[in-house]
């Protein structure tokens, strides 16, 4: 059996991956440091596909963590075909107001771990001949965005690693895609039932299942890119020709000004 290893599957837009590949046949290996949560989705995974799923309780900000979690899988001879990189933090904060070693959280889960789970795994599937890789960036790769400047500056290492990793390997069968979302239903946002209803409405905000549906497709495809709602897709281009100096004076407006003073 072909397995997906999908990281942070233990909720959001992870456990979505993990439905859609178990959907298609694949057997699943989630991955997570939510013991209880992860444990919950692989019952639910069996239940409704009747698929193999393995589920891996790990800390993947730790420094070795994607070099255990691929010995584990060679170990045991899980032919791993699909690798979704998903697992993130959101933290809002200015700079100067976050812990230091958030930091260094957030940089080492999204940055080195991704890097080195497509060291090893993207290496073995360029020995094999195929398989196909997923890395979840973000909409704030692409812009500035002040009091997530640590956040979307990981999503940007992000973009320019899954790009620069195409080209090293889809002439050896191996596809890589990056996925640029805006807001997603997850719990990510300490939103109110209401307004998540309202934002969704707009297309302001889609649901994990929506993105989850549509990165796997992109990523059949072997695209290399997807950036999935067309309101997301309308911020981006906005904002890359938005010149700074208008975007400084937006945010010297009173009330975002002081937004940005109190986080």
């Amino acid at each position: 059996m072909s397995y997906a290893l999908i990281t942070g599957a233990s909720s959001g837009m992870g456990r979505c991956y993990a439905h859609e590949l178990a959907r298609r046949g694949y057997g699943i290996i989630a991955v997570s440091n939510r013991a209880e949560e992860l444990h919950a989705v692989g019952e639910e995974l069996r239940a409704q596909h009747g698929v193999d799923v393995i589920t891996v309780v790990a800390d993947l900000a730790r420094k070795d963590a994607a070099k255990e979690l691929y010995d584990m899988c060679k170990g045991e001879g899980y032919d791993i075909e699909i690798l979704i990189c998903n697992a993130g933090m959101l933290l809002f904060s200015t700079l100067a107001k976050t812990d230091p070693a958030r930091l260094h959280t957030i940089i080492d889960l999204h940055c080195t771990t991704t890097t080195l789970l497509c060291r090893y795994f993207g290496e073995a599937m360029k020995q094999r001949g195929h398989g196909r890789i997923l890395i979840m960036s973000s909409s704030t790769a692409w812009l500035p965005y002040p009091t997530v400047s640590h956040y979307s500056a990981t999503k940007a290492y992000l973009k320019s690693f899954a790009f620069s990793l195409w080209y090293e390997l889809h002439r050896y069968g191996v596809s890589v895609t990056a996925v640029f979302p805006g807001a997603v239903d997850t719990p990510f946002y300490n939103l109110s039932d209401r307004a998540r209803r309202i934002f969704r409405h707009l297309g302001i905000m889609l649901t994990a299942e929506q993105v989850a549906r549509r990165g796997v497709r992109a990523m059949m495809r072997g695209q290399r890119r997807l950036t999935p709602g067309i309101f997301t897709k309308l911020v981006v281009g906005i904002c890359a020709i938005l010149p700074a100096r208008l975007l400084d004076l937006i945010l010297r407006i009173g009330p975002i000004r002081r937004l940005l003073e109190r986080v």
